[in-house]
């Protein structure tokens, strides 16, 4: 096998391609039960920063779930990826085997999810906007008492030009936003700005009386989102075609290898 080039190419390609996945999904792990363990570490050293867009990040309830999430993602990573590496550096079938497997199972997991949702577009369009909506309901309240999910609904809105998931009333099934409202109608995020950065709208009357030309108070975000898909659908496509062959060229290489290793060990003996 130490004269196949192909082979030598095809295992290094692989073993770097994981060695890279498993240095990232370690990081991502690691990070992610650190959060979920000791919370008030981070909170203590991001309030350190003199940043209070920074310190808006320090919601314990927010930060678990980002733990959980962070933890869910760097499993995964961290399992295939050891998989792959382990498998085409010590040369074990059995490993790349596995690897190949679950390869392919996420691959037709990643086509199924994408035609049931273009099969159930109308459900899967539902879906998405009542998650989108049970985010606003839990968390959003304003802007002088932001968490990370208010940050994330003030920078979309202010970069999508939108307002709430569908309008502006949206905001009126948030107990926490209703609680620290006071007489503002819509949040500062859902006006025209002059300051992007401190959320200082155009006309200072926005936020009490709104109206189209001071606001985007009736164009919800879900319908931005969607009109930015659109217009960029071909880099869209572009990106996740290249994921597409990423994924399978790193299942042909898997397979190809075990077929290698097991002619080469068989050879030898």
């Amino acid at each position: 096998m130490g004269s196949d080039c192909g082979v030598w190419f095809g295992k290094y390609v692989l073993c770097i391609f994981n060695f890279l996945f498993f240095i990232l999904g370690t990081i991502v792990l690691g990070t992610g039960i650190w959060l979920a363990v000791d919370k008030s570490s981070l909170i203590a050293l991001l309030k350190m920063v003199e940043s209070e867009h920074i310190n808006e990040f320090t919601q314990p309830q927010v930060i678990e779930q980002m733990a959980y999430v962070l933890i869910a993602i760097g499993g995964i990573m961290f399992l295939m990826s050891f998989l792959g590496y382990c498998g085409a550096i010590r040369e074990s079938r059995c490993l790349l085997s596995t690897y190949g497997v679950f390869m392919i199972l996420l691959l037709v997991a990643e086509i199924v999810t994408v035609g049931l949702a273009a099969f159930y577009k109308e459900t899967a369009r539902n879906e998405s906007k009542t998650f989108l909506q049970s985010t606003i309901t839990k968390f959003y309240s304003s802007s002088e008492h932001t968490d990370a999910v208010t940050l994330m609904w003030n920078q979309m809105m202010t970069t999508f030009h939108c307002c709430g998931v569908v309008d502006y009333r949206d905001f009126e099934q948030s107990p926490a936003w209703l609680t620290s409202k006071g007489n503002r109608t819509i949040p500062e995020a859902c006006c025209r700005l002059k300051d992007m950065k401190n959320l200082i709208p155009e006309d200072e009357f926005c936020v009490t009386n709104p109206t189209e030309t001071n606001s985007f108070f009736k164009k919800g975000c879900y319908e931005a989102f969607t009109d930015w898909i659109i217009t960029h659908r071909e880099v869209i496509i572009g990106v996740l075609a290249g994921v597409g062959i990423v994924h399978l060229l790193a299942i042909f290489l898997a397979f190809c290898l075990c077929k290698s290793f097991a002619k080469y060990h068989g050879m030898r003996l």
